[in-house]
């Protein structure tokens, strides 16, 4: 018997290969196959005549064939095939491009359905390559699902089909009656149904509303027991607030976002419960005062702080900036990274065990079995959507229910900012620090460049400094100069006579600090880079940056990037080199150049790419979603979170018989996405 937990290749018509194949599209089992959704429909349902058929728009049209298609052999391996069509009243050229299975379809005096896009030729409408399906019963929308080779999407379809006639019933309803009727939403078996193979639209409708609630719905959920699951008495409660002694040794004024985001975190870390805030906020909105203000009131409560980033050269930089900024004020600061010499690890083990180091300052050594705190009691995570949810897990528990804030610079609209870090609190950096000028960005063609270096130059030659970014790092990739010889390149040539440094990622970490220590100190005027630099360098003199191909990179990287300039109260520049042709790309860059916004980035970022894809659910442990879209399903979204708290409200754990189903659906999704248990 086929069940819906039956492994997919026991399902008639799939076998051990297409097993295989369905494995590489994540589908294992039946059940994945079923909640393996359509990509988009096409709708035969609505036919047009030849006459009112949109140019240019897929469309269905139901016509007569005149004649057997006619093979030309256009030359080797090309055969086209042509004929004519009749809707009774006009008469349209079909014309099929070496599909000998589609022709042979196509018999003389018989009714099809031609689905495909229109056009105008100088013989009246033409229709190239369209599907093509027998009239009777074809008129339906059909499901498309995403393929592999050797797969496609008609075969899923078939074998969607057959899932549904061998598991009829199997689905078991996750969704209370009283919160379906309240929602006016439709039942699971109806709505499984409908979303492969719907009888209308309006039906269509009815099962995608249905099917993203539940998923939006049992992520809300998830994520607020998640964060429940992290409340609880804190082992550390601080006495005294010591914002305002903090304030007065910042060697600069405190914005007005920064004091309202260091109050809110202050007042968390005042409570029994421990504080779990996000600080969000722009390339050089101040995160790092804020982190600093909260280490400072820990400290002069006696308790420990540590700070995780995700690189050593964040992770460096963090610990230079830190220990100055505490210079005489008797915090203690320890740096601990991979490239730690043995005898020093030791040395800064045994101090933070001790008690003896007010802050611990690394990488992912921070979370090392064998680093122990004596009294933790604020843990800081830096660039939070570069670690999974459990690896900020894995640092609160070096102690016992630590307060834990993270930081991102990846701005991310709060809706979506909601249900990603749905377990933390969140403080907003919306303003700039005084003093800055915004980045002028210009994007230019590659015929360009020449002059674009004089202008880099001219700063040179004014004692500042700049990088020129490029997207791949070794030989042998054909597309691009590699970095390593485009900076050989620069500075035999066009840069002769300047000091060229590089930076990559196969470097050794030392490498790293070495080259970027000298560029810190002056030393290097021009930095040849990839996308390491993308965060966590900070050098005021920096005030141009050349990023070639920049179209290789998503919008919110290459506002990362651009952030690495303009730190300073100099004027700075961002030059984009693209000759990319692309609508799409073109439009990316042409916002890019609009607007310094990080937020109105980061939603057109999203608009073009998706959530998946803005930073990989993978690395910041969201489960993956297979319907909903946070972006254009908001009305949804809202609907989920009303609905959510309601629920938790009547029952924090899910305990009662009606919501068993949506705990166990809840535990599902979030056991998939490497989240909890």
């Amino acid at each position: 018997m086929i069940r819906l937990d039956s492994d997919i290749r026991y399902l008639k018509g799939v076998g051990e290969r297409r097993a295989a194949l369905l494995s590489k599209l994540g589908v294992k089992t039946v059940g994945g196959l079923l909640r393996f959704y359509p990509r988009a429909y096409e709708d035969w349902s609505r036919i047009v005549s030849i006459d009112e058929a949109p140019v240019g728009e897929n469309c269905c049209i139901k016509a007569v064939v005149g004649r057997k298609p006619e093979a030309n052999l256009i030359r080797k391996g090309m055969t086209i095939y042509k004929t004519e069509v009749t809707d009774g009243k006009s008469i349209m050229q079909i014309t099929i491009f070496n599909s000998r299975y589609t022709a042979d379809k196509l018999r003389e005096g018989e009714e099809y359905l031609f689905f495909g896009k229109v056009s105008y030729n100088l013989w009246g409408r033409e229709m190239s390559s369209p599907a093509v399906e027998r009239a009777q019963g074809g008129d339906r929308i059909r499901p498309i699902y995403h393929c592999t080779e050797g797969l496609n999407s008609n075969i899923i379809e078939k074998l969607v089909k057959t899932a549904l006639e061998d598991t009829a019933g199997s689905f078991s309803e996750c969704l209370p009656l009283y919160l379906r009727e309240k929602y006016g939403l439709c039942g699971i078996k109806e709505a499984i149904r409908q979303i492969h193979l719907p009888h209308s639209s309006e039906a269509l409708d009815a099962a995608r509303k249905r099917l993203i609630f539940e998923e939006l719905l049992t992520l809300r959920i998830g994520l607020s027991l998640l964060r429940s699951g992290t409340r609880g008495r804190s082992g550390v409660t601080l006495k005294n607030d010591y914002t305002g002694e903090f304030l007065q040794i910042l060697p600069f004024r405190a914005t007005g976002a920064q004091v309202r985001a260091i109050n809110e975190a202050a007042r968390d870390m005042e409570r029994d419960e421990p504080m779990n805030r996000l600080i969000q906020g722009d390339v050089g909105s101040g995160k790092t005062a804020v982190a600093a203000a909260l280490v400072y009131s820990a400290a002069k409560n006696g308790v420990q702080s540590a700070l995780m980033a995700p690189t050593e050269i964040l992770a460096s930089q963090h610990f230079r900036t830190l220990r100055k900024l505490f210079e005489n004020t008797g915090i203690t600061c320890s740096l601990l990274t991979g490239s730690t010499k043995a005898a020093e690890k030791r040395r800064i083990k045994e101090n933070v065990k001790n008690g003896e180091t007010d802050l611990l300052i690394g990488t992912h050594a921070v979370i090392e079995k064998d680093v122990e705190f004596s009294n933790l009691g604020l843990a800081v995570t830096d660039e939070q959507h570069r670690f999974g949810v459990l690896q900020r897990g894995l640092l609160a528990k070096k102690g016992q229910n630590p307060h834990t804030l993270v930081m991102s610079a990846t701005p991310i609209p709060r809706t979506l900012a909601l249900m990603i870090y749905g377990d933390l609190d969140i403080s907003v950096l919306d303003e700039m620090p005084p003093g800055r000028t915004p980045t002028e960005t210009y994007l230019i063609t590659g015929d360009k460049r020449e002059r674009a270096y004089g202008y880099i130059k001219k700063h040179l030659d004014r004692g500042l400094q700049g990088y020129i970014v490029c997207p791949l790092v070794e030989e042998g990739e054909t597309e691009l100069a590699a970095a390593q010889e485009y900076r050989e390149t620069l500075a035999s040539g066009h840069f002769a006579g300047y000091s060229v440094g590089l930076l990559h990622g196969r470097l050794k970490s030392s490498q790293k600090e070495e080259v970027m220590a000298g560029f810190v100190r002056g030393d290097v005027q021009l930095l040849v880079s990839t996308t390491v630099i993308e965060v966590g360098v900070d050098v005021p003199n920096a005030v141009i940056m050349l990023i070639e191909n920049a179209e290789r990179f998503g919008l919110s990287q290459l506002h990362q990037l651009r952030g690495r300039i303009g730190r300073g109260s100099e004027k700075s520049t961002c030059i984009l080199v693209s000759d990319a042709q692309n609508a799409e790309a073109q439009q990316r860059l042409r916002r890019m150049s609009s607007t310094t916004d990080g937020f109105k980035i980061a939603e057109e970022d999203l608009k073009l790419r998706g959530p998946g894809d803005f930073f990989g659910s993978r690395q910041h442990g969201l489960p993956e979603l297979k319907i909903a879209d946070m972006l254009t399903d908001t009305k949804l979204l809202a609907m989920a979170g009303k609905a959510a708290e309601e629920i938790l409200l009547k029952d924090p754990g899910l305990r009662s018989d009606e919501n068993k189903g949506l705990r166990a659906e809840v535990a599902a999704l979030f056991r998939k996405g490497g989240v909890g248990n």
